[in-house]
């Protein structure tokens, strides 16, 4: 009998389910999440949940968060099973899958109650999924590009901001005027120095305001790059279709992914972090060579196989 996913039934799910070895109810908050897309809940999540069924790294539970409408259908899928998601990994020898359980709450997608969840002091990292094309790059210089439109409507509405930035930029200021301690902002998007790259734009924008708190964000907040990877597609039906008949789960919002997933992170973390050392994470004073390797070895080979394939095969070449 199909059950539909939420806390009361994951004593009652088949043995072929990995369900949380852990008391949700002993998770305190401790990383807010912008961006609660499939790779995140692969990810960063799968993670998160490996520290947590050693007993460890308890008060880091994630809060989600986000700003555009593809968030509020996120939140309104996983708020009726209490922020739980099943992560199948797609593994040749068999389908392995498990409930995921680390993220405990997720904000409203409304920016002002997001300043406000960002200024409570539990939170010590924001972590970030925004893609690659969420860092307003401009492209002829490289820098941040304070001249486009959201940028801008945003510096005219300070209050209510709309991008990731300018929410960062508000609690940021906020926590600075209350004399507490600034968060971590740990970039989880897959290009090269992400976190270089996500100083940018927060010191880019806060410099548009004003030169002093970007001085102060400069020299207080830190910026971790990490390098990432874990193949993780969109979930469509066929996904939650292939969750209910396998596993007999109803999931709003499963996640797919394969089996392999890796996390390179820049140790720089003066607001505390979780020892996620002890589940596979690799912690390194330089993530500049991981990210080399995946570009020339791993995504290499993935696009000299899908070259190859097309060319066997000119049909199925997009």
């Amino acid at each position: 009998m199909t059950k539909k996913l939420d806390m009361t039934v994951l004593s009652t799910l088949p043995d072929t389910i990995a369900t949380p070895a852990f008391d949700r109810s002993t998770l305190s908050a401790g990383i807010l999440h912008i961006g609660v897309g499939n790779f995140h809940r692969a990810h960063q999540a799968v993670y998160l949940n490996r520290l947590f069924e050693r007993g460890e790294g308890l008060d880091w539970a994630i809060v989600g968060a986000g700003l555009m409408p593809y968030d509020r259908a996120m939140r309104d899928r996983l708020h009726p099973q209490d922020w739980l998601t099943t992560v199948v990994e797609l593994d040749p020898e068999g389908l392995n899958a498990q409930v995921c359980a680390s993220m405990i709450d997720f904000v409203d997608v409304d920016p002002p109650a997001l300043i406000v969840r960002l200024c409570q002091p539990d939170i010590r990292i924001v972590s970030l999924t925004i893609t690659e094309g969420g860092y307003f790059v401009d492209p002829s210089t490289g820098g941040f590009d304070v001249s486009h439109p959201e940028i801008l409507a945003d510096l005219e509405n300070p209050e209510t901001p709309s991008t990731v930035f300018g929410v960062l930029f508000a609690a940021l200021a906020r926590r600075r005027a209350t004399q507490m301690d600034p968060f971590t902002v740990m970039s989880c998007d897959n290009l090269p120095e992400n976190g270089l790259m996500a100083r940018q734009a927060v010191v880019g924008y806060a410099r548009a305001v004003s030169a002093e708190q970007a001085d102060w964000i400069e020299e207080n907040v830190a910026f971790p790059s990490g390098m990432v990877d874990c193949i993780t597609p969109a979930t469509g039906e066929r996904e939650r279709a292939l969750i209910r008949e396998t596993f007999d789960i109803e999931d709003a919002a499963p996640v797919v992914c394969e089996p392999f997933r890796q996390w390179v992170l820049e140790d720089n973390f003066p607001s505390g972090r979780p020892a996620l050392e002890k589940v596979g994470v690799e912690f390194v004073s330089d993530v500049a060579p991981y990210e080399l390797m995946k570009l020339r070895i791993l995504n290499g080979g993935h696009a000299a196989i899908a070259y190859c394939r097309c060319l066997a095969r000119p049909p199925f070449c997009p």
